[in-house]
């Protein structure tokens, strides 16, 4: 096995999680078994990567940032990767809208499926939990989520990966300074994070030593606790629509690395399985956000300071499998629920509001769902029929979440990727591995 590729050992392992929790299934206490003897694997797997993020992000958005050395160029390369996610967003919205509305999976589901789905979900805690939280943010006030931005306590801030904008901002302002008070007086700092970014990749070398036993855990406790497969049947042609349009983004993505980024895209999506199917895994590209900048920086080539800088806010701001997910969500459950909703105005709002919602969203499990009562909200959808709707796809949701998750980082590295070739930043990739050093130290 040493001699294997990380993304085919990282396969193999999800291949054989997924086998085994099929297998477990078929015994009374399978799940039982999986829960308490294989899960905490998983989770400890995840929390690890968690437990680096911040520290990561901290790290090289200070080193990168602080390199840049003027600010005119932190502004250029700012505006400019903001206006390619806007761009990436907006067009996977678009993607989501065109084929729901062609392929219409609503009209495809039965009253008496609906019937069982309410009667299954629609009392459900996790159901009840996101409409609460989607009423708290949507009762906030239109510039509350730049209040979040800025932490009243950076220690806080950073003790709490929900807060990963306020750690971003932090992280910026301190870069920021350092340019400003001189090359001269900002070297110590600056080494400082250049080595505390070295370790901290280390530890992400570290880490993934144990991602194949990691995502065998996962996959096999998503499999035991997976919902009534013959719902999952029923619910097929709205989850192949998703499926459909999420295809979709990975062609353009690697037309773009093909055209403008002139690389061959099949080399460059190798080199980012792992990060891919980390985020497959675990369903949160917050988790996976150590392993993209690792991945992107040595084995792609994309320089430091914009790995540094685009990929954390990539995976804040941007979200194009969910918002493609939230669009044909939205007018799926219109379809079937309230299909005098279907007209064009409202689904303009479904755009404007999707691509809105993505910013700030979570980067955890589940967020989509809370994103997309905000979007049915926008547009007036009947509040009585709201945990009804959102009934109608929490079963395949989590499989959903998981193919979502994938696109954002992919989404996130080809960007960064698009904006290391603008300024001349893509070089040749530089991989470490774990041992480099261990000779020196054994």
């Amino acid at each position: 096995m040493k001699k294997l590729a990380l993304h085919w050992k990282i396969m193999i392992g999800m291949i054989l999680g997924v086998l085994f929790g099929l297998l477990m299934t078929s015994f009374p206490q399978g799940k039982e078994l999986v829960k308490d003897w294989i899960e905490p694997f998983g989770t400890i797997f995840v929390k690890m990567l968690k437990l680096i993020a911040v520290p990561l992000i901290l790290a090289s958005l200070i080193k990168g940032i602080s390199d840049l050395r003027n600010i005119s160029k932190f502004k250029s390369m700012g505006i400019r990767t903001i206006a390619i996610y806007m761009v990436t967003t907006t067009l996977a919205i678009g993607v989501g809208l065109g084929l729901v509305n062609t392929f219409k999976p609503g009209e495809g589901i039965s009253q008496e499926t609906v019937l069982q789905l309410k009667e299954t979900y629609s009392s459900d805690v996790g159901i009840q939990k996101k409409i609460t939280e989607a009423v708290k943010q949507k009762e906030a006030s239109p510039l509350q989520f730049l209040v979040d931005m800025v932490p009243d306590n950076a220690i806080n801030a950073m003790g709490n990966n929900k807060l990963m904008l306020q750690v971003i901002f932090f992280a910026m302002l301190m870069g920021i300074s350092l340019i400003l008070i001189g090359e001269k007086r900002a070297e110590p700092l600056k080494k400082f994070f250049d080595s505390l970014n070295e370790v901290v990749l280390k530890m992400v070398d570290l880490i993934m030593l144990t991602a194949p036993y990691a995502v065998f855990a996962l996959l096999a406790t998503v499999i035991v606790t997976a919902d009534d497969p013959v719902i999952l049947v029923k619910l097929l042609h709205y989850a192949a629509v998703v499926v459909m349009g999420l295809l979709i983004m990975i062609i353009f993505y690697m037309l773009a690395i093909a055209f403008i980024v002139k690389k061959n895209p099949f080399w460059v999506m190798r080199q980012l399985a792992p990060a891919q199917l980390l985020a497959f895994s675990t369903s949160s590209s917050a988790a996976a956000l150590p392993v993209t900048m690792e991945r992107v920086e040595e084995h792609i080539g994309v320089d430091g300071e914009v790995a540094s800088f685009v990929l954390p806010i990539g995976a804040t701001i941007n979200m194009d499998g969910t918002s493609l997910y939230q669009a044909v969500a939205a007018v799926f459950i219109l379809q079937v629920l309230w299909p005098e909703g279907l007209y064009f105005q409202n689904q303009l709002t479904i755009v404007l509001t999707a691509l809105l919602a993505s910013i700030g969203a979570a980067a955890v499990p589940g967020a989509g769902m809370v994103m997309l009562v905000i979007v049915l909200d926008s547009i007036g959808f009947p509040s009585d029929l709201l945990p009804i709707g959102l009934a109608l796809i929490f079963a395949v949701d989590r499989p959903l979440d998981m193919m979502r998750t994938t696109i954002n980082v992919t989404s996130d590295a080809t960007v960064s990727m698009l904006v290391a070739k603008s300024f001349n930043k893509l070089s040749k990739p530089h991989s470490k591995e774990w041992d480099d050093h261990y000779d020196a130290v054994k």
